[in-house]
């Protein structure tokens, strides 16, 4: 038994060490394109009534999702390397300074016009969700640590593991998303690809250029544009999410200007 989980420990470096930087990305978008392929398939066959409760369902969990990016909010590593009491605040000035910034830029409404155009390339109804599937989709497949750690370790050639698992989850809920929201989740392939690839090229070459604490700044952050998301797709509010975009950026740094206070 000890000797066959060697071999496939074996087995597994010996597959990293052949991958290029961004095989990891390339295998993300083939199953988030395979997933929401086969929930059009799917979903097509269903009702109205059915496809709304799907929907429902899909809004439920992403608030699952934003609940559980919100715990490095109370982890040691976080709340050790800021001051006491800036944990909470570097949140809250990340997301003022890049809800301002997306705001001047009009990030929302240039991500809608994407999606918009992206409809009639792909020749989708009007009176579908393309451009809602989409633009939800490519927040939830691209917020998260998974996509920023995976990606640097991939462009880093320490292994393609992280975006392996990010792959797996990316294609179930690809498929669970398309069936109520349809071709726009597939199409998110492209800016979640685009994304990681820039991490990659960062990873390849500066490297692991972000301490602990900084992700947990992006991942909080990220859950709390996750929990805008679930509000959406349940008809509770609609924020402008692609506003806050700039905040996935503007977190790591200003958390670390407050740890270097």
């Amino acid at each position: 038994m000890v000797v066959r989980i060697l071999q496939t420990d074996s087995t597994l470096k010996e597959y990293n060490h052949l991958m290029f930087p961004g095989a990891g990305t390339i295998i993300n978008i083939i199953t988030i394109i395979s997933g929401a392929s086969l929930g059009v398939l799917v979903g097509n066959r269903m009702p109205t009534r059915t496809r709304t409760l799907l929907t429902d369902v899909l809004g439920l969990v992403t608030l699952l999702g934003a609940a559980s990016a919100l715990i490095p909010l109370w982890s040691d590593r976080y709340n050790s390397a800021l001051p006491q009491g800036w944990s909470l605040l570097v949140v809250l000035g990340s997301l003022l300074i890049g809800g301002l910034i997306g705001s001047a830029l009009k990030l929302e409404n240039k991500l809608d016009s994407l999606g918009e155009n992206l409809r009639v390339r792909f020749k989708a109804s009007s009176e579908s969700h393309f451009v809602e599937g989409f633009v939800a989709a490519s927040l939830l497949f691209a917020i998260g640590p998974l996509a920023i750690l995976g990606s640097i370790s991939d462009g880093m050639g320490t292994g393609i593991d992280q975006l392996i698992l990010k792959s797996t989850l990316d294609f179930f809920a690809a498929m669970a998303f398309a069936t109520s929201l349809g071709w726009g989740v597939a199409v998110s392939a492209i800016p979640v690809g685009i994304y990681q690839a820039v991490w990659t090229v960062i990873g390849f070459g500066l490297g692991d250029i972000l301490a602990g604490y900084q992700v947990d700044a992006m991942t909080i952050v990220g859950g709390l544009m996750l929990l805008c998301i679930s509000l959406r797709l349940l008809n509770i509010k609609n924020v402008a999410v692609g506003n806050l975009l700039p905040a996935l950026a503007t977190a790591p740094l200003l958390a670390m200007v407050v740890h270097s206070l």
